[in-house]
């Protein structure tokens, strides 16, 4: 459906991401893609809370990279926030940082929050898509085996539900999976055609 659309609208798509996560997502959905990144400082204005910092996150990388899109070609960007205690939740800085975030989020529940940004040189569709998760109260010993063992510093939360943590720690989830790890692939699918068929 989406490859039909991508021929007859002659465009070609880019993902904004090294992520394995994301690339391996879009594997799944059987589309045909490069990939793109740029280095950008993830910082936002302090008045932004919730899914307005995800968008804003996930319009920023879009711009990072918009000037190097061809005619041809339609960039996807992304990005996750954890959203706890209206706090959010960030990449752990460090060992120390990580094991803090997990006693926050242990015996709790949390938003995951993801937005996604599909646009080519003319226009852009932004949106996003909310996941609770919830939690069981963690022991000291497994956060740190967690944080000893996968060094999860990349994420934000401090931690992967696909991981050791998420198959042990969390009882579970309303809303989208895929969105908690990285790429809400239904909220993309839908984006992708309305995009194409506008």
């Amino acid at each position: 459906m989406i490859q039909q659309l991508l021929a007859r609208k002659a465009k070609k798509l880019v993902l904004g991401s090294q992520s394995p996560r994301r690339k391996a997502f879009l594997e799944s959905l059987h589309l045909t893609f490069s990939t793109r990144s740029s280095s950008v400082e993830e910082s936002y204005p302090p008045d932004l809370v919730a899914e307005e910092i995800a968008i804003y996150l996930a319009e920023l990388k879009f711009e990072a990279l918009e000037q190097t899109l061809k005619e041809d070609e339609l960039l996807i960007t992304s990005d996750t926030v954890v959203w706890n205690n209206n706090t959010s939740l960030e990449k752990a800085a460090n060992k120390e940082d990580a094991i803090r975030m997990l006693k926050a989020l242990s015996n709790n529940k949390h938003q995951v929050i993801t937005a996604l940004c599909i646009g080519d040189s003319n226009k852009r569709w932004t949106s996003y898509e909310v996941t609770e998760v919830h939690f069981r109260e963690l022991k000291e010993e497994e956060i740190e085996y967690y944080v000893e063992h996968y060094q999860p510093f990349d994420k934000a939360g401090a931690y992967g539900i696909q991981e050791w943590i998420g198959l042990i720690g969390i009882t579970h989830i309303s809303g989208n999976y895929p969105a908690v790890v990285g790429l809400p692939t239904g909220l993309l699918y839908q984006g992708l055609i309305e995009f194409l068929e506008d």
